[in-house]
């Protein structure tokens, strides 16, 4: 994981201060493969109880079948050759380094699009939409719709991590985004992120820098007041929605811990690669029987997992959620203005609009019947044209 050797760049950041922009290459060393998988092969398992399957947490066998694939079959140089397809860079934006591809589209008005991960994600779940927003004409799309795409992992998240200072919350972080593409040369620009990319997106529809049009999220994460008579004109769909919340988050323990001791945790999940897959898979399964009918592809989990391990970035991705609750980031009250669209795929914690709304201005919502809250990953086409849809009225 090392830069390529190769000349840096300079790019004219809105601050007038130029970004040293330098080409970057994923080579994860001979030694860290071989090392995960002397630790895969001495792995001590957890009892379970019998047919307990995802009640208590991940379930032991599916566990068990991910780290045997992971140590046996699991082929990282062919991931590493895959991401390594699409150019990557680093920066350092307010101290701190930050890892991004950055593809243009051969479409001469593409529209500069920025497109923020979560967690347990990483940049590396944007890879199957990148062609088809390049390039769409090469995948039957209509060339008006083309995006040139950022896609930055985010501070303490993979080879943007670790980070070396307190207070990267979503805040921070979407002013830097800004930089970035002032400073890639993008004086306008749209913006989407899903989970923790949610946030980050939002805040920067809080921060309205002139340069951005508009927002596309996946999530809004604005709850009722409990002011009397406040649900009693929703529908029975909405009533679905605030109950499967309800119960995602009741299986849920990730944002509690992340909030309040990340370092802990993180000694574990730093020193062992399945208790890192473990913490991982939990939720990107689904918590079990929130489960989306569309399977992840093992290849593209372990990827994740993988990165997350190499990187050694644990404790300092977890740290964003601290930092948020320290600071208020990314709360539901704080008015963005800027026009968002958001985009609603079942088996994910879905917003109600007319919540939504009290703090959003919101322009665009659809629903859709197929996906989870990895919608990236889950399907890639329909937020693709989700996407299109929104922007093609900012471009």
């Amino acid at each position: 994981m090392k830069p390529a050797p190769t000349t840096p760049l300079q790019a004219e950041a809105s601050t007038t201060t130029p970004l040293q922009i330098t080409p970057f290459e994923i080579a994860i060393p001979d030694s860290e493969i071989d090392d995960l998988h002397a630790r895969l092969e001495r792995v001590r398992w957890p009892s379970s109880v019998p047919g307990s399957g995802w009640e208590y947490g991940l379930d032991l066998d599916t566990a068990k079948a991910l780290v045997a694939y992971w140590r046996d079959g699991f082929d990282w140089r062919k991931q590493e050759q895959r991401l390594n397809r699409f150019p990557q860079f680093l920066t350092t934006i307010d101290n701190q380094t930050i890892h991004f591809i950055h593809v243009r589209s051969p479409e001469p008005e593409a529209q500069p699009l920025i497109m923020t991960h979560g967690w347990p994600s990483t940049f590396a779940d944007f890879a199957e939409l990148i062609g088809p927003l390049t390039d769409p004409r090469r995948y039957g799309g209509d060339p008006a719709d083309a995006f040139d795409v950022v896609i930055p992992s985010i501070p303490g998240f993979g080879f943007s991590g670790p980070t070396i200072e307190p207070g990267w919350d979503s805040a921070r972080i979407a002013k830097a985004w800004d930089t970035l593409m002032q400073g890639l040369g993008y004086s306008h620009y749209v913006a989407h992120g899903g989970d923790a990319g949610s946030f980050i997106t939002r805040e920067m529809g809080i921060a309205k820098p002139a340069g951005l049009r508009a927002i596309h999220v996946l999530e809004i994460f604005a709850f009722p007041t409990g002011v009397p008579g406040e649900l009693d004109d929703l529908t029975e769909s909405e009533k679905s929605q605030m109950a499967f919340m309800a119960g995602f988050n009741e299986h849920s323990c990730h944002q509690g811990v992340h909030q309040k001791r990340p370092l802990t945790l993180a000694y574990g999940l730093t020193d062992s690669p399945v208790g890192q897959l473990a913490w991982i898979v939990d939720p990107m399964k689904g918590l079990g029987r929130y489960a989306p009918p569309e399977p992840h592809d093992r290849d593209v989990v372990l990827t994740n997992v993988s990165l997350y391990w190499f990187t050694r970035t644990a404790e300092s991705s977890a740290r964003w959620y601290l930092e948020d609750a320290r600071s208020g980031a990314g709360g539901a009250e704080a008015m963005n203005t800027v026009p968002t669209g958001v985009a609603l795929f079942p088996y994910n914690l879905l917003s109600i609009r007319k919540i939504a709304e009290r703090a959003n201005n919101i322009v665009h919502w659809k629903h859709y019947d197929r996906g989870g809250h990895f919608a990236a990953i889950d399907v890639p086409m329909l937020l693709v044209e989700d996407l299109r849809e929104f922007f093609r009225r900012f471009r």
